[in-house]
């Protein structure tokens, strides 16, 4: 996924060098824009100990950090207010165990315990500042995050850890986001944005191993840099 990534950051650069117009004036105003790009997610997971029969104290989770492909659409309210709409291709999110080093004799911290996509959609609300004629615009957006979870899969060494071959329930989620950017122009049309995201994802996981129930909260707090090019039309 990272070499499709950068590949596809590549090409979209150079798409841009190569179709910018020269620079003459241009007082026309595009209303949408789409961007192409790379999300790196970083997590700073925070979750309840695991509860339920049989489980030792102290048994937890943490997410790994990940690299998916970025897609945005935003639309201009007006010269400093923008709606963007941005959503990454679903990753396979992998969460390994955390705590003791073996739960019963099963090796366990450290270890993939489980996997599921994800499907991370957000909606922003953004101020740009400095006129749109400048070459360069900050820009810091709020807005909500929803996300759902789908092919969800306790591993070999999850399975082991709980006794058996086990199903996995994660709950969707709602919650705040906010971002922070910057957009290079490099003709009217073309731009380059570099941005830093936050939101909030918390999950309640359930997992049934044939009848016995176990139960945590995951609190994924994401935060995500985001590189992209942008067309606007």
């Amino acid at each position: 996924m990272k070499s499709i990534n950068k590949a596809l950051i590549s090409a979209a650069a150079l798409a841009a060098w190569f179709c910018a117009a020269p620079a003459v004036a241009d007082d026309e105003v595009y209303s949408n824009s789409f961007r192409l790009g790379s999300y790196t997610v970083f997590y700073h997971t925070h979750a309840d100990d695991i509860s339920g029969p049989f489980v030792p104290a102290g048994v937890n989770l943490r997410a790994e950090n990940l690299e998916t492909l970025y897609v945005g659409y935003v639309r201009r309210l007006s010269p400093a207010f923008a709606l963007e709409f941005a959503v990454g291709y679903p990753p396979l999110n992998k969460v390994e165990g955390k705590g003791p080093a073996t739960v019963g004799s099963v090796p366990y911290n450290g270890q993939v315990v489980s996997s599921a996509r994800w499907l991370s959609p957000a909606l922003l609300l953004e101020y740009n500042f400095l006129s749109e004629d400048s070459k360069i615009r900050p820009y810091i957006g709020v807005g909500v995050n929803y996300t759902t979870f789908y092919a969800r899969k306790s591993t070999a060494e999850g399975n082991a850890g709980l006794g058996g071959p086990t199903k996995l329930s994660l709950s969707a989620s709602v919650g705040p986001a906010a971002t922070v950017g910057l957009a290079y122009a490099i003709s009217p049309r073309w731009h380059v944005y570099g941005s830093y995201s936050i939101a909030r994802v918390n999950s309640h996981v359930t997992a049934d191993t044939e009848g016995v129930i176990r139960t945590t909260t995951i609190r994924f707090g994401p935060q995500t840099l985001v590189i992209s090019g942008g067309y606007s039309f």
